[in-house]
This record gives structure tokens, sequence and C-alpha cells, in this order.
């Protein structure tokens, strides 16, 4: 009796990584999970999953080595398996961009259309953070700040933003960002900003890609 060849054993375990990847809901989880550590509750509610339905799409993660758990108490907390499963997962979606029509027009149709302004890139905003000619603000939820942010930037839920307004100088130009060049929280920001007359634009991406390029991060 021949045993299967080598290479066609290590297909199979790659093949359980693709396997984890099939699921739109599990590359919603990691897109989620780049921004930090969550319990497996806060998981459910930010994604709209049953907390079962979260629970297991977080299990196949953790099978395929993407995700990672621990127990704290009564409850079950996830994060990414590595920044090697972040460039995975960024590598997946400029893949889908440049390969995928359809992605291309969803981008462009419910995206890019909301914005006619060019979003600032990282170098442009480190060196305007630098000079103090801006005011960076993390429109995304304060547990997500406190696992890391832009060095610098202030945290101010996009929720918050109408009512916060005046406690932003007038003089400075106002850079909103979130998870990352899908999430819509930087594109809702920008429309409170800018309804109320300041000059505000947003990041190219968001945190991750921010952390992945070698930038600073501080965390809470």
């Amino acid at each position: 009796m021949t045993t299967r060849h080598p290479k066609l054993r290590i297909y199979d375990q790659l093949a359980r990584i693709g396997r984890a990847l099939s699921s739109p809901r599990r590359l919603e989880l990691l897109d989620v999970l780049a921004q930090g550590e969550r319990s497996v509750d806060s998981l459910a509610h930010l994604t709209g999953l049953s907390v079962a339905n979260a629970s297991h799409h977080l299990r196949v993660l953790r099978d395929a080595r993407l995700a990672e758990a621990r127990r704290q108490g009564l409850h079950v907390y996830y994060g990414l398996a590595g920044q090697d499963v972040f460039e995975l997962f960024r590598s997946v979606r400029q893949l889908g961009e440049s390969r995928l029509a359809e992605v291309e027009r969803i981008i462009a149709t419910y995206l890019t259309a909301r914005d006619q302004l060019e979003p600032i890139r990282r170098e442009e905003l480190l060196e305007r953070a630098r000079a103090g000619t801006v005011l960076v603000v993390d429109v995304r939820p304060t547990e997500e700040y406190a696992a890391g942010h832009i060095a610098g930037a202030i945290s101010v839920p996009v929720g918050d933003l109408a009512r916060r307004l005046s406690e932003f100088p007038l003089d400075r130009e106002i850079i909103a960002y979130c998870r990352g060049p899908y999430c819509v929280m930087a594109f809702e920001a920008l429309e409170v900003l800018r309804g109320h007359g300041r000059p505000a634009r947003r990041l190219e991406d968001g945190l991750p890609e921010w952390r992945s390029a070698g930038l600073p991060v501080e965390v809470s």
C-alpha cells in the first residue's frame, strides 16, 4: 500500500486555510479582529451574527490557525494569530480588487462615490501630523481605539462627532480614519464634519494598514 505523496499532504493542509477564507462572514470577522482582540459577544454584536454563529465561524478560523482564543472568566476572547494573517487578508482583498470586476463596481458605487476628495496617504498624514497642521480623529469604537491607534489621534466614535465638534480647533483640517478601505465610518464622519462646515478628509485605509507599514501606533 503506497502512501500519498508528501506534496499532496501539504496541499491538504494549505486547503484548510482556503476553506477558512471561503465564508464572507469569516472574512468580515478577520477584518474586525485586525483592529484588536474582542470577545465572542462583542464580535457577534459588531457583525450582526448570533453568538452561536459567531462562535462557529471563529472556531473555523482558530482550527485553521488564523485566529487564537483565550478564556477570561466567563468570556472567550479572539484575536488574529499573527500579523501575517492580516497580510494574507489584505492580499485576498487586493487580489479581489484587481481581478473581480464586481468588487471594483461595488467600491466605485458605494464607497468612492461618497467622497469626491482624494483621501490622504499615510506618508502625508504622518508628515502633517508631526507638523501640527491636522487633527487626526479615530472614529472607531472606543475599545478598538484602546487596543491600538495612530499615535497622537483622538478617539471620537462617529456617533459622537456632532456633539463634540466644539472641541476641535478651527485652524486645522480634520483627518478621520476607521478600520480600513471598506469601512463606512470614515465616510459617515466626513458627512457630519463637512455638513458643519469643517474641512475634513479621510485616511486612504485604516489602522491595520498603518501598523503594517511600521508607522507609529499607541495603545491606551
